[in-house]
């Protein structure tokens, strides 16, 4: 099992930790991955895009001048898509975009990109992440001690002091460890991980 050191805040060794190898030491399987991140991206797609064709156009439904002996073209409805204000032909219409992965995909997934972080030298963990108020100056000391660039940190559950601290800081993102998903943790460079969210982990991959 991968044995990895826990720093404190201002970036000092004060611990280490074991990590699972079922989660930490995973497969790279990079097929998974790829799938889980266009079925997350495609989940995010509102699908409310939308046209009128002629039946859904307001206007009288009166055929605007005879047949024949005007000069005019045949019409027969102003409802046509011929004519300005008219329908569309084959517009846009609501739609379901999403699309079904299987939970063991994405848990596999989810493993393969902790594995990859891990590997490449850009998983940290850290024993704790309190701020006394909120504050971004202190999120940033907070980020540049750690020497973080763009980040990722994972709470072990809502902490509103530290989320609204980084919330204006573009290059961090913070969230509890039940919103942890793939497509975020490839977004960023590096990955931190507050010590009680691991637990949290290893219950989104069916390990506890």
């Amino acid at each position: 099992m991968p044995v990895v050191d826990v720093y404190d805040m201002n970036n000092e060794v004060v611990s280490q930790i074991e990590l699972d190898d079922r989660v930490f030491n995973a497969p790279v399987l990079e097929h998974l991955v790829h799938q889980v991140v266009v079925m997350q991206l495609a989940n995010r797609r509102a699908g409310t895009a939308c046209t009128k064709n002629r039946a859904m156009v307001s206007g009288s439904r009166k055929k605007p001048w005879r047949q024949k002996g005007t000069g005019r073209a045949r019409a027969g409805t102003r409802q046509s898509p011929l004519w300005r204000g008219g329908g569309v032909v084959f517009g846009p219409t609501p739609r379901d975009y999403s699309i079904k992965v299987n939970k063991k995909v994405r848990r596999a997934a989810l493993c393969s990109v902790l594995t990859q972080k891990l590997r490449e030298g850009h998983l940290k963990v850290l024993e704790e992440l309190e701020l006394p108020e909120i504050r971004t100056r202190k999120m940033v000391e907070v980020v540049k001690n750690l020497g973080l660039g763009k980040s990722l940190i994972v709470l072990g559950g809502r902490n509103p002091v530290v989320e609204l601290s980084a919330r204006n800081i573009p290059t961090v993102q913070v969230m509890p460890v039940e919103g942890l998903n793939v497509y975020d943790i490839l977004r960023y460079e590096d990955l931190v991980l507050v010590r009680d969210c691991i637990d949290g982990i290893y219950k989104r991959v069916g390990l506890s």
